[in-house]
């Protein structure tokens, strides 16, 4: 398996410190404001990664953190009127509803900057006692000169940084490109004790804190948007290595931005789309799926011309498991998924993967179209589609239950059984109806169906269900 490691820029074997294991740890939201489609498609990049390393054989400690303490979340709360903590609490939700929507799986681990607090007091005395940090006015700053692999990350040449480009200003610092591990508070900010006085932490410490006590000192994999490479992640790996002279991630993996109107999605310049709205507007899987068709390292222009032609695509990919009713009894065609394993090991290559599924619907269709049996066609396809999270939504019905139940016993229809069997009698029922003439039952089973989000289609092949 290969991957793209932005530390050397160049592809390489994925070979974990502990063979079958696998760390990995990924920078998540700083909960200040609603998300943008932009920190969708990062949620949904590190997910799929995360699922096919487990699909194929790896156990994966998945750690994603939350910044909830942050100069940007301070100003926000203040203009709001409100806490921090009130602030933080209230976008982490929004967060992790637009993630679930958007069908990303809970991380392993999801530990949050204020909950860690000690541990990264503990790192940055560390810092100190090592020499590679100082104590000014109640700040503590790292000293970037007295880490010679400042910059391997990034590839940024440290005295060109000197020019001034996204270097912290502070005339409390040795250098100018020096930057804040501790922070000294003002009135009426978060605060906590520490050997330097009261402050807080700096964003850069936080994850190297987090990722330290979840992962150790040397873990597998690092993930985040490419505009976290410098300063974020070339931060985060000096000061991490400075304390404990070992190298920090070996693999470093970065998704590209998404676009509009040809520039960068940023909360900073407000030239967002909201994510929940988005997800409100448009099919969620169908949103997922457009991220999913190009490669993760690659910038992604957004449009709405795009979305409807994911959500094509997508209702392709779901009617051809809907020709075949239940789940299929045969194993998956191995060629597929042999296909499909080489995209993805190339890099985690989605789009290459997505074709190769879509090639097996298209056999699958015309297996079906001459009367032949497409079965091995659609576990292939099921379970990949299971690997890319883009599974129809439609196959649990146990949420819904009670009140399939219900319209069974208004249609006279059994209500024993699995969710399934009862819309299978249900079915039974409409059947009979229609061949009684009682029309108005038959289109009452429909249209009670239809409000609980599951839709009859009658075909040549027979009546299919699924749930929208």
């Amino acid at each position: 398996m290969q991957v793209f490691n932005t530390l050397g820029r160049r592809k390489q074997e994925l070979v974990p410190h502990e063979p079958g294991r696998i760390g990995f740890y990924v920078c998540g939201p700083t909960v200040q404001a609603r998300p943008h489609l932009g920190h969708g498609r990062s949620g949904v990049v590190f997910d799929v990664i995360r699922r096919y390393l487990v699909w194929r054989g790896f156990d994966v400690t998945y750690v994603r953190n939350v910044t909830d303490v942050e100069d940007k979340i301070i100003a926000a709360a203040a203009a709001e009127g409100v806490s921090t903590e009130e602030l933080a609490a209230r976008y982490e939700k929004v967060f992790n509803d637009a993630h679930a929507a958007l069908n990303v799986e809970a991380p392993d681990l999801e530990p949050k900057a204020t909950d860690h607090i000690p541990e990264m007091i503990e790192l940055v005395s560390s810092l100190i006692d090592k020499g590679h940090a100082y104590e000014s006015a109640g700040d503590v700053y790292f000293a970037v000169r007295s880490f010679e692999g400042y910059g391997k990350l990034s590839g940024r040449d440290i005295d060109e940084l000197l020019s001034g480009a996204r270097v912290e200003v502070d005339e409390a610092k040795r250098d100018p490109l020096d930057f804040a591990l501790w922070k000294s508070s003002k009135e009426g900010e978060p605060s906590w004790d520490s050997p330097w006085g009261p402050g807080r932490p700096g964003w850069h410490i936080e994850c190297s804190a987090m990722a330290h006590k979840y992962l150790g000192s040397s873990f597998d994999m690092h993930g985040g948007g490419n505009d976290l490479i410098f300063p974020h992640h070339e931060n985060e790996i000096t000061q991490s290595e400075a304390a404990t002279g070992q190298s920090f991630a070996k693999y470093w993996l970065h998704n590209g931005m998404l676009n509009l109107g040809g520039e960068k999605m940023a909360k900073s310049t407000g030239h967002v789309i909201d994510l929940i709205e988005a997800l409100e507007e448009y099919t969620p899987l169908a949103v997922r799926l457009f991220y999913l068709r190009t490669h993760y390292r690659k910038p992604l222009d957004f449009s709405a011309e795009a979305i409807a032609d994911a959500q094509a695509s997508l209702e392709r990919l779901w009617a051809f498991g809907r020709r075949v009713p239940g789940q299929p009894e045969a194993a998956p065609h191995e060629p597929t998924l042999e296909k499909f394993r080489a995209a993805m090991d190339d890099d985690f290559d989605t789009a290459g993967g997505l074709a190769v599924i879509f090639d097996a619907v298209r056999e699958g269709n015309r297996l079906l179209d001459a009367g032949e049996d497409a079965g091995e066609y659609l576990a292939a396809v099921l379970e990949l589609l299971a690997v890319l999270g883009l599974s129809e939504p439609g196959l649990a019905l146990d949420d819904i239950a009670g009140d399939i139940e219900v319209v069974a016993q208004r249609f006279g229809a059994s209500d024993s059984g699995s969710p399934a069997q009862v819309i299978t009698a249900l079915l039974e029922r409409r059947a009979a109806a229609r061949d009684d003439r009682e029309w108005d039952v038959a289109d009452g089973i429909r249209a009670a169906l239809a409000d609980l989000g599951i839709v009859i289609e009658d075909s040549a092949d027979g009546v299919r269900w699924y749930r929208r």
